[in-house]
């Protein structure tokens, strides 16, 4: 575990960075575009190239790639240096061309993903999207970089490449706010140039987070040498095992898209409470779990792979339950936390300039819904790579499948019976109860394939978590309470109620947790005392 504990810990500091950046980007973007008509067109078409990046390019990296990436370092003599040559170069070529088809496609792409807009919205979005859309082949390179970096357990770059990508774009969207201020939210108003510093701006920061990758690749050894002998691309291996991946993508993009095309229909409905709202709660809701889980999963999925190449299948038990372990422990309280204090996160960072109190508050509740899922989200994602590491994409693809159905069947039910208001509330609460059917299943399929998890001894360590974290959300809650009777809810009053509920009530959980000997806690605070010591 310790070894787990200190790659983590090294990633999770990037991370950490990367995603308090974030913060600010979301925070100070929101201000300056608001939630409305324009902040709905520029997150549709701001997640349309992940969309496209991830159903063809991006699920295959982390499920199919990796694991050979370090199956050939073992068996080609040269240790997989031409492979990973010829997979950086079809994997340029084939992003260069996804990305001009996705260009010239943009209209089409934002009716797919849009409800219910107006001509000039629908226009704003598609010119959004031709700015943006070109960053997918710098995302795809990116991501292959970081792919090759992570099989040499080289995974600094990789989660501190996207603070300059953070950077930049705060820099985009200060410019644009002061140049524009309330008029900013305007798509009737708003001109080409103007969509142009927002698109282009965006596209700028991922060609920066991806020169940062490939610097980082040559630093360790890397040189990029252009190979079209395919006929040892070992393509046919790759096309077998990620068949089930690209359904598995193409079915959660299916998901995705019904999320989507009702979170845009509700916005027409009741204006703020829209697709702009669900994105940002959804960003604010990965933060823990990218500190946290992502850090995790990383440094599993090369050990775990290297266990089943090995025949080593005690290894692959080892790394599963340390990693869900390592994860559970702060992601539990920071579930209850975000359930109990989301209004107060999202007024601190979204009631500024065009944006209000109330739209903030509304992006909380969702966050707050979100919070349930935190914890079944993030262990279903280490399920799946114990999936991975066997070469196996054909059994999450039934996995997305299942929870697809699910999603898709709680969010359509939403939209026709709630109040507008509450719709985008609903789909999120869709969200949580698909992530923990869907991880009860993958861990009956996923035991099963390793011979065991442990289920009665992560169910007792959670119990023991939850239950340490309880006086931390009920002291939350009270200063929640005696903060709003004193004040209000605005900026300041909110800043008090995380300082005081969430920092106090973090502290409050580590210190019971400590005491009730759960072990992950005590290893996290022994390497904090540790380093204070020296």
């Amino acid at each position: 575990m310790s070894r787990v504990l200190r790659a983590s810990a090294i990633m999770a500091a990037g991370t950490m960075v990367s995603r308090v950046t974030g913060f600010v980007r979301t925070a100070v973007l929101a201000a300056a575009i608001g939630t409305f008509a324009l902040g709905d067109a520029y997150n549709v078409a701001y997640t349309i190239p992940f969309t496209l990046f991830d159903l063809l390019i991006g699920g295959v990296l982390s499920s199919v790639v990796v694991p050979m990436i370090i199956r050939r370092q073992q068996a080609d003599p040269d240790g997989g240096r031409a492979y990973e040559q010829r997979l950086m170069t079809i994997g340029f070529v084939a992003l260069t061309l996804l990305a001009v088809v996705a260009v010239a496609l943009a209209g089409p792409l934002i009716s797919l993903y849009s409800t219910d807009w107006g001509p000039r919205q629908t226009e704003v979005a598609v010119r959004l999207a031709q700015f943006i859309l070109p960053q997918i082949a710098f995302f795809g390179v990116g991501a292959i970089a970081g792919a090759i970096l992570n099989t040499r357990d080289r995974f600094a770059a990789p989660m501190w490449a996207p603070v300059l990508n953070n950077i930049v774009m705060i820099g985009v969207a200060v410019v644009y706010y002061v140049k524009l201020g309330g008029a900013g939210t305007d798509v009737d108003t708003i001109s080409d140039a103007d969509l142009a510093l927002l698109g282009l701006g965006t596209t700028a920061g991922i060609v920066a987070q991806c020169v940062v990758l490939v610097i980082a690749l040559h630093r360790v050894g890397f040189r990029f040498r252009p190979r079209f002998d395919l006929r040892n691309a070992g393509l046919g291996e790759m096309g077998r095992t990620a068949v089930w991946t690209f359904a598995y993508v193409g079915i959660s993009q299916l998901g995705f898209l019904v999320t989507t095309k009702l979170a845009t229909g509700a916005g027409e409905r009741a204006p703020g409470a829209g697709n702009a709202a669900y994105a940002y709660a959804y960003q604010l809701f990965q933060l823990p779990y990218g500190i946290i889980a992502v850090s995790v999963i990383t440094a599993m999925l090369p050990r775990m792979s290297r266990g089943v190449a090995e025949g080593r299948l005690e290894t692959v038990r080892a790394e599963f339950s340390s990693g869900v372990r390592l994860i559970s422990v702060l992601l539990v309280p920071a579930g209850l936390l975000l359930m109990v204090l989301g209004p107060a996160v999202t007024v601190l960072i979204f009631s500024w300039g065009n944006m209000t109190v109330d739209s903030a508050v509304y992006i909380g509740n969702v966050l707050q819904v979100f919070g349930l899922s935190l914890v079944p989200f993030s262990i279903f994602q280490l399920l799946l790579r114990v999936f991975y590491s066997f070469g196996d994409t054909r059994t999450p693809a039934f996995l997305a499948l299942g929870n697809v159905t699910v999603n898709a069947t709680l969010s359509v039910i939403a939209y026709f019976t709630l109040p507008a208001k509450y719709i985008v509330m609903g789909l999120a609460f869709a969200f949580t109860v698909a992530y923990v059917v869907g991880s009860a299943v993958a861990w009956v399929l996923a035991s099963r394939r390793v011979e065991g998890l442990g289920g009665r001894k992560v169910a007792a360590g959670l119990s023991r978590m939850y239950l340490a974290s309880l006086p931390a959300a009920a002291l939350a809650l009270g200063v929640l309470w005696i903060t709003q009777e004193l004040t209000g809810l605005d900026a300041l009053s909110a800043a008090i109620m995380l300082a005081a509920g969430g920092g106090l009530g973090m502290v409050l959980y580590l210190a019971i947790a400590h005491r009730m000997r759960i072990p992950e806690v005590s290893s996290i605070v022994g390497m904090v005392a540790g380093r204070v010591g020296r």
